[in-house]
């Protein structure tokens, strides 16, 4: 059964609580555990900053569902085996994760960045040991490529899964 009502907003100054929400040891277990209260105020600005660009540059989202705020979403630009992709990254708040939330704000995400976007595909680089983000992945259409060693955070090898969705037909 989909999941209905999961809207996207932009990234503000107001969104700092979801952040450091998101950033508690159950929800970097797979993203190197938290960061300490500098990085994660850099963080803050970074997604400010990245949601006051231009929509093909990336943006960073919150999710909410009806009144609640559930977790955030986004896609940003990078480099990736010699071309520019997006890449894209979730957070479900635990209080709502194992409803379809994730997938259902990947395919919010998705339908955003096909009509704003101008690159032509989309990435996400879970780690192979999370089998939740894996299966968001599979049940949002992108394709597994397989396992490749990824830098998470920068300078930490992270063996990941290499999932893949075209944006252009």
């Amino acid at each position: 059964m989909a999941v209905t009502g999961v809207r996207l907003y932009p990234w503000s100054a107001d969104d700092f609580p979801v952040l450091r929400r998101c950033n508690a040891p159950e929800m970097t277990t797979h993203l190197g555990g938290p960061e300490s209260e500098e990085k994660l105020a850099a963080r803050q600005l970074r997604y400010e900053a990245l949601s006051a660009r231009e929509p093909a540059a990336g943006r960073m989202f919150r999710v909410d569902l009806g009144p609640e705020t559930v977790g955030s979403i986004g896609f940003w630009e990078r480099e990736w085996r010699g071309g520019p992709v997006y890449e894209t990254g979730w957070a479900v708040l635990p209080e709502f994760q194992g409803r379809g939330l994730a997938a259902a704000a990947l395919a919010e995400l998705v339908d955003h960045v096909r009509a704003h976007g101008s690159r032509r595909s989309l990435h996400a680089f879970p780690g192979t040991d999370h089998p939740a983000s894996n299966a968001v992945c599979r049940r949002a259409g992108f394709t597994c490529l397989g396992p490749v060693d990824f830098e998470y955070p920068p300078g930490t090898p992270h063996p990941s899964n290499d999932w893949h969705l075209p944006l252009t037909p």
